[in-house]
């Protein structure tokens, strides 16, 4: 079985693949001040709860955009299964091209993400994911990444304008049923998903003239759910996308 980790700024994506079948998706919070051996126990717990044995695990894959927690969740790896983690980056993964200044600087996760959008979709292919921040990376034709779009996330979005504004507060993030809000939480539940949507599908439109043709357009990360239903362009959702691509990459490099 494969251990498949993702970690992003706020959670860390975890998911166990026995063949091509992934057996279970889950997510814990990412802590950058925990240590390695809080992350094997934490890991060690999830896994028993799936009725994942530690013998069971012969290979781990894993990306990562907090450079702190990438050794101690390698070594929390190698304690507990016993395996060297392939940890994803550029260097790594040389068969994507990036045409960009300093391919190198690329984050894993976008890379994850261009790979298996390559893949699995017609390119070229707009990959958009929300999170911390949002993201949207353009590959053209022929699969190669020719540039990111980075913005700060719904979340981080709503965290600043609540914590500067002393007569907003905290909403949760759905959409009102219209878009011009009658009262205050409405007001911003409306500039949230509706304003990040009208942004998203700007940007695709934007992107699609630099790049010179239509493009699929697939999106994936913890918000992208709530939102990409209200864009006016067609967008897959694939809450997976990440997961997939760190099997590609491992079916490709390490099997």
């Amino acid at each position: 079985m494969l251990l498949a980790l993702d970690v992003g700024n706020t959670n860390i994506t975890l998911g166990v693949y026995e063949g091509d079948k992934l057996l279970f998706v889950t997510r814990m919070a990412t802590n950058p001040p925990r240590m390695e051996d809080e992350y094997a126990a934490a890991m060690l717990s999830i896994l028993h709860l799936y009725d994942i044995h530690t013998a069971q695990i012969d290979g781990a894959i894993l990306s990562s955009v907090v450079p702190r927690l990438t050794d101690n969740l390698a070594r929390a790896i190698r304690r507990v299964w016993k395996v060297e983690p392939f940890i994803v980056s550029t260097a790594t993964v040389p068969d994507l091209k990036v045409r960009r200044d300093m391919p190198n600087t690329l984050g894993a996760d976008l890379v994850v993400g261009a790979v298996a959008a390559k893949e699995l979709y017609p390119c070229p292919c707009i990959v958009i994911d929300m999170g911390t921040a949002t993201t949207l990376t353009g590959l053209n034709a022929e699969g190669e990444v020719c540039g990111v779009v980075i913005i700060p996330g719904v979340g981080t979005s709503l965290d600043a304008l609540t914590s500067h504004a002393a007569q907003l507060s905290s909403v949760s993030l759905n959409a009102p049923p219209q878009v011009l809000g009658r009262n205050t939480m409405e007001c911003i539940q409306s500039g949230m998903v509706f304003g990040t949507a009208c942004m998203l599908d700007g940007l695709c439109d934007r992107i699609e003239e630099e790049l010179g043709a239509r493009c699929t357009v697939v999106a994936t990360g913890g918000l992208a759910g709530l939102v990409v239903e209200h864009c006016r362009r067609e967008i897959i959702l694939s809450d997976t996308l990440l997961l997939d691509g760190l099997k590609l990459i491992w079916d490709h490099y390490c099997a």
